[in-house]
């Protein structure tokens, strides 16, 4: 489970870091902020994570499962908003707004977070939980990132990689809830 579960973190990853790759306006220095501020949010979640597992009555697994299943819902309902707007407008559907690098960055450094807390939940606080996330999310975005921009990848349909992004983030969640429930 822990394997498969870092698999599915890491597709997540890659394809958040080849969206971001395909879009013109963002750069290496961009997607570095975006994982800084990631582990930033990481050992806050870390930190966070003994406090809130005090205050939750219910498992954790549930509800770090919901959690997951809801950010991976938004993340691809928010793709699909943005394009009709896009469309809407009269702009093209390739141009990226700032505003929308940061919403992803946001977006990524809040699931992981929500890893953090789920695994410290699992695993206990080992301070070696938050800097692992952030480093693979690091390491597999920007992996994809420079296969974009070195052309090894040309293309990739947008709606690939939000949908694939929050499909994993939804069987994370699925995940988290099986775990629960023995399954």
């Amino acid at each position: 489970m822990p394997i498969l579960s870092a698999l599915i973190v890491s597709v997540d990853a890659f394809f958040i870091g080849l969206s971001l790759g395909l879009q013109k306006k963002c750069t290496f220095i961009y997607l570095a902020i975006i994982n800084i501020f990631l582990l930033g949010m990481c050992v806050l979640g870390f930190l966070l994570a003994s406090r809130v597992y005090e205050l939750i009555e219910i498992d954790t697994d549930i509800v770090v499962g919901f959690a997951f299943i809801g950010l991976g819902t938004w993340y691809i309902l928010q793709y699909f908003i943005a394009n009709l707007r896009t469309r809407r407008n009269g702009n093209q559907i390739g141009e990226t707004s700032l505003k929308t690098i940061v919403l992803v960055g946001f977006v990524m450094s809040l699931e992981a977070m929500l890893i953090t807390m789920g695994l410290s939940f699992i695993f206990g606080t080992v301070w070696l939980i938050p800097i692992t996330v952030a480093v693979a999310h690091f390491v597999y975005s920007a992996i994809s990132f420079h296969l974009v921009r070195l052309h090894r990848v040309r293309t990739i349909p947008a709606v690939v990689s939000h949908v694939v992004s929050g499909v994993s983030l939804i069987i994370y969640g699925l995940m988290a809830i099986f775990v629960e429930f023995g399954v």
